[in-house]
Formats: structure tokens, C-alpha cells, sequence
């Protein structure tokens, strides 16, 4: 491939689409996209009176121009009917219908905060969330509004029912989305700012209940930027004659909404640049062949186990998978031999890896093509077109290449707060910079790699253990489909090193077998003393990624052993 650096200085240029300026911002200097919307609205309007189809959902198919008449519906039914003003926060609890993103845009396009509830979530969940957000409005799917009915009560909020079931008597004051969003009204005149806030997403807690990452409509504009920059750069990095697979883009989406994944790089991209999106019901990976296969999917963005879930399909071959060209995602490591296997796998398609978070709209550095093959560890090459990343120590000095550290990352795609937690803010967000909480180190060619989570690193009789490191070990064994390392409390050690395996189908496995296989591969210390092996899927959120919190105490009945 092409220089990475090459490429970059190209698109970046003066003049071109992908201009990249320098904008001081919180005592910083910030690499910005000159040419970015100033905010949301501007995407959605660029989609209006398109009659190519935007989504597909089951057997429905919704065209740009058709999802923006709704879109420009509710919009003024939330104006002039429900007395939303600009800043009001308006939540949003479904699973991915057409209606979560006609909800999206309508409530961002008028100056509202659209606040993502998690789907899963508890009645007393969606309690704190109705009450922590302030929310005035809440929209929501049958299941949602069952749930969510008794808090927006209590807390005089209106409740709107999307898609609700005919044969259900719902509680007193549910609006049904027909009766509320009328075809044929328009969008309100509402001017958004790009430092008017667009967006909550809820962060997982590690401990009671979880943060609401704020983002500015600047920072989610430029980050939608930045994934089609990445788009541009890997093409323009490609050898003559490598062209993917010749089709139109597709994405298909086989994550959640309310997950920063798939609101951001996923749908919003795909809204802004009029790509065509399959939505999934739920997750299945035959009707995920089915769908890539009829649609002619080009984009299969998701966590790891998803890629490993299609390829082990029994009727993975009976499927023409030569549309696709990029597969991976992010969300967690992905092992070295799933990596390896998804080049061998796809005619047309290859690995791809991304590293971001709520806290960065999901932009970060990211693996694909040649260095991904010889990297197969890394998260990708720093620093991006507009992201600049620094290893620190515990007192916040930059450390040298090689050096472990905490990842501290600088970009326009930050968020600019958690709401309603200055001391939160305030502890991740430093001078410009996201501390990410994450442990890695990057390598004398510019590769990054992440080690763990600062604080869910394992102290061992203190040694330090990694789990992504044991994890890419275990994952080589042939027998293992997935696999999770966690610590558990150990009276002498402070935490010794535990792990849950699920085998493949048909495979045996014992703990002695894998112990031994690791003998070599890992330093004493870092092998599992504690193993559980299972035939079950293990515990994950609904973004894909393991409960690991969860673990010692459904997999291990006492949490302490002196031996």
C-alpha cells in the first residue's frame, strides 16, 4: 500500500473535500475539518427529495425522500404540538426500527439533545435515565413503553408509541406515533450551532449507574467527516487495479442504535452519505448471509464475535459474500486467527479494526488492508488525519515509543462533557485531551497497541496482567470459540487470573488441556488459575461486550481461594 503518510497530506490538502485546519479550542491547537457541516441538520437536508432507498427493514423500503417527509413530521409535531425547545432533551428507547433514526434526526434537527436509552434497560433504569436527562418527551417501541410508562408518568413526561400492538390496552397518555407525526408538515426554523449539544449516549458504569456523554452537533459532524476521510484515505492507498468490490456502499446494521457504533459510523454516515442501510430485527448470522447476499452488502461493521459467529455458519459457503469489502468493527480486541481468517475468507472483502468510545464518537485510530495482515495486534497507525494519540504516565507525562501508559487522545470528535457530572468531566477530560482509561503503547513505526483497561487490570502478587494479552492467547487454541480473562479476589495474591472458555461445537476441552497449551505462550504468572470451560455463549451487553464484571460471580462460587 501507499504511505499512509502520503495519502493523508493528499486528502488533507488546501482545496480538497478533506482540508484539515488548525482550530484552538480549550487551550489546545485541534486539527479540524474546514469543510464540515455546522451541525446535523445540514446531512439530513442534503437528503431531501432523494428517491433512492435509504432503508431496509424487513419487507419494508424506505427511500431518503420518504424517511425525511417523517422526519420533517415529527420534527413540527415536537415544535408546535409538544413545546420542544432548542436544548430540551428528548429520549429515544427502541430497538432498530426506521422510527429510531426518523426520531434521531427530527429531535437534532431542531435543536433538541436526542438521549439514547438502552433498550435492555429496567424500569428502574429507564427511571434514571428519564430523571437524570430531564427528559420532556420520550419515544419508544411497545416493550419501551410498557416499561417506561409508570417513570415518564411520575415524572410528567410524554410518552409517544411507535409500532404499538392493536390487541394492548397501554396506559393512560401514550400518544401513538400516527396520531402525532402528520404527513405533509414541515420542518420548523430552528438555527443549531455546532457548539449546541446533539447528542447523550449512556456510557457502561463500572459501578451504579452509567454517565451521559454529551456531544456537541460540531463534534458529531466532525466525526462523520473523519469516517468518510477514512473511506477516501484506504482507497487512495489501495494498489492500481485493487477496487473492492465495485458495488454502491451498503452497510448492514447488526448492532444497536442507542450504541455509539451503530448511531454514528453506521447510520449517521450512512444518512449523510446517502448509502443504503439493512437494518436486523436481531442478531442471527444466517439471516445476516441472507441479507448481505440479496442487498449486495459492501460494510460488515460489528464486535469480533459477530465476524467469527458469520464465518462458523454452517451455510456460511451456500452464501455469496463477494460484495463485501470491509469486515470487522471494534468494540473489543480481535484475535490474531480471527484476523488471519477473515483475509481467507471473503473474495472481495478484508479485516478491518477500529479503536474509539462513546467519549470519542467512536473515531480513532484504525487497522485495515496490508498493515492490519502485519499487525494483526494493532488498533492502527498514529496520528490520524485529525486525531493526535499520547502514551502518559500516572502523572500525566508523555512517555517514549515502546513505553506502556495510559492513552490519552485529542480530537474535534471528543464529547464535551458528561452531563450533569462536572467532577466526571473534569477527571476525563484534561486540557483538550481524553484520558481513555485504556493501557497501551505504540511502536517505533507509529503502531498502537492497546493493552487493557486501566482499571481492569489484573494485579497478581504485583505483576501486572493484561487480559487482552491472555485472551489472544487462548483464542490461538483451536478447540476455543470465544473467551473472556477477568481477575478474581485471592487472599494472598490480591487477584489472581481467571478466564471463561466457550468451545467450539463438537470440541473438547479441559481446563489441564489449555493450561499446557499456554505453557510457553505465557509467562507463568499470566496463565489462568481459575477456568471454567462451557458449550454456552458467554454473558455479553447489548453492544456486544462482555460482562465481565458479571462473571466471577456467575461462574465462580467463591471469589477467594488460598491455594
Amino acid at each position: 500500500m501507499r504511505s499512509l503518510e502520503t495519502v493523508i497530506a493528499e486528502v488533507s490538502a488546501p482545496g480538497q473535500p478533506f482540508e484539515v485546519i488548525n482550530v484552538e479550542k480549550n487551550g489546545t491547537t485541534i486539527r479540524h475539518f474546514k469543510n464540515a457541516p455546522r451541525n446535523l441538520r445540514s446531512f439530513f437536508d442534503s437528503a431531501r427529495g432523494l428517491e433512492q432507498t435509504f432503508l431496509v427493514y424487513e419487507d419494508e423500503e424506505w427511500t431518503f425522500a420518504a424517511v425525511m417527509r417523517e422526519v420533517d413530521a415529527l420534527a413540527y409535531a415536537l415544535v408546535h404540538d409538544l413545546g420542544v425547545k432548542k436544548g430540551d432533551r428528548v429520549g429515544v428507547a427502541m430497538r432498530n426500527y426506521p422510527e429510531w433514526i426518523i426520531s434521531f434526526a427530527a429531535i437534532t434537527s431542531i435543536g433538541a439533545i436526542s438521549v439514547s436509552l438502552n433498550a435492555w434497560w429496567t424500569e428502574t433504569e429507564i427511571d434514571y435515565a428519564v430523571n437524570d436527562a430531564g427528559l420532556s418527551v420520550l419515544i419508544g417501541d411497545h416493550e419501551r413503553v410498557l416499561r417506561a410508562s409508570a417513570p415518564c408518568a411520575n415524572a410528567g413526561v410524554t410518552l409517544i408509541g411507535v409500532r404499538l400492538h392493536d390487541d394492548v390496552l397501554y396506559p393512560e397518555g401514550v400518544r401513538h406515533w400516527r396520531d402525532v407525526v402528520v404527513e405533509g408538515a414541515t420542518m420548523p426554523d430552528v438555527d443549531v450551532g455546532p457548539d449546541d449539544d446533539a447528542t447523550i449516549l449512556y456510557t457502561s458504569g463500572t459501578t451504579g449507574f452509567p454517565k451521559g456523554a454529551v456531544s456537541t452537533n460540531g463534534a458529531v459532524s466532525q466525526a462523520i467527516m473523519a469516517y468518510a476521510c477514512n473511506g477516501a484515505l484506504q482507497a487512495a492507498r489501495r494498489e492500481p487495479g485493487e477496487t473492492g468490490s465495485g458495488l454502491a456502499p451498503c452497510f448492514i446494521l447488526i448492532v444497536p442504535l442507542f450504541h455509539v457504533t451503530g448511531c454514528v459510523p453506521v447510520m449517521l454516515s450512512c444518512f449523510s452519505w446517502h448509502f443504503k442501510l439493512v437494518m436486523m430485527y436481531r442478531w442471527e448470522p444466517d439471516r445476516a448471509l441472507e441479507l448481505i447476499e440479496r442487498h449486495r452488502v459492501t460494510a460488515f461493521v460489528g464486535v469480533p464475535t459477530q465476524s467469527w459467529d458469520l464465518m462458523e455458519s454452517p451455510n456460511f459457503e451456500k452464501y455469496d459474500t463477494s460484495s463485501l469489502v470491509s469486515i470487522g468493527g471494534g468494540g473489543a480486541p480481535a484475535p490474531t486467527t480471527l484476523v488471519a481468517r477473515v483475509e481467507k475468507s471473503f473474495k472481495n472483502g478484508g479485516p478491518t479494526l477500529g479503536y474509539g468510545m462513546t467519549e470519542t464518537n467512536a473515531y480513532g485510530p484504525g487497522n485495515y488492508g496490508e498493515d492490519y495482515l502485519t499487525h494483526p495486534r494493532s488498533t492502527g497507525r498514529v496520528p490520524t488525519i485529525v486525531m493526535d494519540v499520547e502514551i502518559r504516565d500516572e502523572q500525566a507525562n508523555p512517555l517514549p515509543r515502546g513505553a506502556s501508559g495510559e492513552i490519552w487522545m485529542k480530537s474535534p470528535a471528543l464529547i464535551r462533557g458528561y452531563w450533569g457530572r462536572p467532577e466526571a468531566t473534569a477527571e476525563t477530560l484534561v486540557g483538550g485531551w481524553l484520558r481513555t482509561g485504556d493501557l497501551g503503547h505504540i511502536d517505533e513505526d507509529g503502531f498502537l497497541y492497546i493493552e487493557d483497561r486501566v482499571k481492569d487490570m489484573i494485579l497478581r502478587g504485583g505483576e501486572n496482567v493484561y487480559s487482552a494479552e491472555v485472551e489472544s492467547a487462548i483464542y490461538e487454541h483451536p478447540a476455543v470459540y470465544e473467551a473472556a480473562v477477568f481477575g478474581v479476589a485471592h487472599e494472598r495474591l490480591g487477584e489472581e487470573v481467571a478466564c471463561v472458555v466457550m468451545a467450539r461445537e463438537g470440541a473438547e476441552l479441559s481446563e489441564e488441556e489449555l493450561r499446557d497449551y499456554l505453557k510457553g505462550r505465557l509467562a507463568p504468572f499470566k496463565i489462568p488459575s481459575r477456568v471454567v470451560i462451557t458449550h454456552q455463549p458467554l454473558p455479553r451487553n447489548p453492544a456486544g461486550k462482555f460482562l465481565k464484571r458479571e462473571m466471577p460471580k456467575i461462574y465462580f462460587e467463591s471469589t477467594t481461594d488460598n491455594a
